[in-house]
């Protein structure tokens, strides 16, 4: 098996699935801190696929994107726990 293969027919799938079950858990998510964790887990599993594309298609100007988006997505995590932990001292 090629590691070409592999992408296709194993870690592509595998990745399909798990955006389908966290967007379940976007969308019935009970608090909102659950939605947001949800949505950082699908950023993640983005920057997943944009990376096996990039390997698969041999461009690495999209490892560039992928990096800056887990930066985005960070910061953002971040300015959110701040903002809960600021809500809670008022």
């Amino acid at each position: 098996m090629t590691l070409g293969t592999y992408f296709d027919y194993v870690i592509l799938p595998i990745l399909t699935l798990s955006v389908l079950l966290v967007f379940i858990r976007i969308w019935k998510g009970p608090s909102v801190v659950d939605r947001v964790v949800a949505l950082d887990v699908m950023i993640t599993i983005g920057i997943g696929i944009i990376t096996i594309y990039a390997i698969r298609q041999n461009q690495e100007v999209l490892m560039d994107v992928a990096i800056i988006l887990a930066l985005i997505a960070f910061l953002g995590t971040i300015a959110f726990s701040y903002y809960i932990e600021k809500q809670k001292d008022d």
